[in-house]
């Protein structure tokens, strides 16, 4: 019993030692609440980390009660091409975007403002739904460590409720100290997911016999088997919202290269051009998108080996499908019950921690969106620490609620998470092959524009095959709700909610959001040009009512022309893009009384 507590206390340690800590240096250096290398792995690569304890069991559970479990291996194949295509466009869009917005500001880029906010609609829905499938596959793992994988369904939604209000609560305090806490988990679980490999080998060679499959396999026709094989690659695809996650998440990254990428620049300056690849905050962006290139495939190619040779799935035995394995792989070693129990117990934790990729994301979005006149202006408010509060603790209530709705039951809220991710992915890649054909030129140009078509249409391929692999368990709700959420959207920016002068603008960005530099300018450029498509969805709206008689004013002169992109883009960083625009318009009359009193930023109370 000696042996597996001291390997815990060990890996504790380890990972401890090396997780990160936010300083004061830094944060007077680089803002509040920005981070490093090791910080941007547990903030935005959890999500899809995490993904190892339920991506798999959802691909076989597609398979195996059609005894089709042994073609998994094709599924692995498709996600593992998927996970290099899409992760090749992110890393190379990270050197093009290089000031956060992903998908959002690369379709404002070049798609137009339409396109951008659905795209912006559609992040905001699946980040909501990463919360809810990240803390009820915790439940999971939690009730797997004493076989209750099938208790009543209020336990599943009462212990998911609560999960989603603990990373709520560390989200809330910090990104400091929610990456430390983060970082130390996944050190701990790299370690022992290492120590479990081993064991499942041992016990493979040891020959543990297989648990005897009993239920019935419904006998399927080709096309059925080729349906199920979708479904299941699919279900397999759920994690790839982590590399949007990275790319929106951007503003949150420090302005500084890597330590390993210094020690390269000084010591191996043969490879300039690989240091200069991983360089600043592009760079700490691009080496947590290396990793998910291979860490997917790797780990679903690892459990659906192991569940297809012991026959264990989600379920077999009250457990999950990881469940089962860990109690195999850890059984190996003396008293290996501890680790299996703290295994469990560490997979809890980590799922739920995975929300926090989704509650940073959603900060991104939600400043921008108000600032484009998306969400009311009430929304928006980023404490001492650099956190935005309000939109984290809507996103938690939202969670609930539809963890509520799902009966607490991971497989139901499945279906409509990782659906919408693909369509950023497919703007993503239309953006990236305009901007090469802009750019570029020779072979560049033509392999530049045949990998980002070949991105994008694999993301539109499987953004439908999404809907289509899960339709019998709810994809064709998913298409009623993304629609609904679009009119929505569109119904909200036309509303005096979504009217934004350039004032409005600027003191949204500037001093309730407090971005400054390159950033602060892109984003105001993007509310901009976001008035001028309300101007002109108003005056559409009015022009179809003429058609029937009814013929109403314009209430508001034309929006402030946003000009080009480029113009924000290089501007001078250290002034606002929006005053050039204030500065030229005529001063206001004094009057009576003097100027009315305006709410400064720092009165307003949390």
């Amino acid at each position: 019993m000696l042996f597996p507590i001291l390997l815990l206390v060990a890996f504790v340690y380890i990972a401890y030692r090396i997780a990160p800590r936010e300083n004061q240096e830094d944060a007077h250096i680089h803002g509040a609440g920005q981070v490093g290398l090791l910080a941007a792995i547990a903030l935005f690569g959890v999500d899809y980390f995490t993904s190892y304890f339920y991506a798999t069991g959802e691909m076989m559970s597609a398979l195996h009660p059609y005894g089709l479990q042994d073609k998994a291996f094709i599924a692995v194949a498709f996600i593992s091409l998927a996970n290099i295509i899409f992760g090749a466009l992110y890393m190379y869009s990270l050197g093009v975007f290089n000031e956060g917005g992903g998908s959002f500001t690369a379709a404002m880029r070049y798609l137009g403002p339409s396109l951008s906010l659905i795209v912006a609609v559609v992040l905001i829905q699946d980040y909501i739904f990463t919360i809810v499938v990240s803390t009820l596959s915790g439940v999971d793992q939690l009730l797997s460590i004493t076989n209750s994988y099938g208790i009543h369904w209020f336990w599943h939604f009462l212990i998911g409720a609560t999960l989603a209000g603990i990373t709520w609560y560390l989200t809330i305090r910090g990104r400091g100290e929610s990456a430390q806490i983060v970082f130390t988990m996944l050190g701990v679980f790299i370690l022992m997911t290492v120590v479990m490999a081993i064991g499942l080998f041992v016990a493979k060679a040891k020959g543990v016999a297989a648990v005897a499959y009993t239920d019935p396999v419904e006998a399927t026709t080709l096309a059925q088997a080729l349906y199920h094989m979708l479904t299941a690659s699919m279900k397999g695809l759920v994690a790839l919202s982590g590399l949007e996650a990275m790319s929106n998440g951007l503003q949150f990254v420090i302005e500084d290269d890597a330590p390993f990428v210094k020690w390269g620049k000084k010591h191996m300056q043969q490879l300039n051009w690989l240091w200069h690849f991983y360089s600043g905050k592009s760079g700490i962006g691009r080496v947590v998108q290396t990793t998910f290139l291979f860490y997917g495939g790797v780990t679903t190619l690892l459990l659906s080996y192991f569940a297809i040779h012991f026959n264990v799935f989600d379920g077999t035995l009250g457990r999950s499908l990881v469940g089962n394995l860990a109690f195999i792989g850890f059984g190996q070693i003396p008293s290996g019950n501890i680790l299996y129990w703290a295994y469990q117990i560490l997979a809890v934790a980590l799922l739920a921690a995975a929300s926090m990729t989704a509650y940073q994301d959603l900060q991104a979005m939600a400043w921008r969106n108000v600032a484009i006149g998306e969400i009311p202006e009430i929304v928006v408010y980023r404490n001492p620490k650099g956190t935005f509060t309000r939109p984290v603790t809507a996103a938690v209530l939202a969670a609930i609620l539809i963890q509520f709705l799902v009966r607490g039951k991971t497989g139901l809220a499945v279906p409509y998470y990782g659906v919408g991710v693909f369509m950023p992915i497919m703007a993503m890649g239309l953006a990236i092959r305009s901007h090469i054909k802009q750019h570029l030129t020779g072979a560049a140009r033509t392999w530049g524009v045949f990998g980002a078509t070949l991105a994008s249409a694999l993301a539109g391929l499987v953004f439908v095959g999404q809907i289509v692999g899960k339709w019998e368990e709810g994809g064709w709700v998913v298409l009623i709700s993304l629609s609904l959420l679009v009119l929505m959207a569109h119904a909200l920016l036309i509303s005096p909610i979504g009217y934004r002068n350039p004032e409005d603008i600027r003191r949204i960005i500037r001093d309730k959001s407090r971005v400054e530099g390159a950033m602060g300018n892109i984003v105001e450029w993007q509310s901009l040009r976001v008035q001028e498509y309300r101007f002109q969805l108003l005056v559409a709206v009015s022009r179809f009512w003429e058609l029937f008689g009814v013929r109403r004013p314009m209430r508001f002169e034309p929006p402030a022309v946003a000009g080009d992109f480029e113009d924000a883009l290089h501007y001078d960083h250290n002034t606002s893009f929006i005053e050039k625009y204030l500065d030229n318009q005529p001063k206001p009359e004094p009057k009576l009384g003097g100027a009315p009193k305006e709410t400064a930023p720092g009165d307003e109370k949390e």
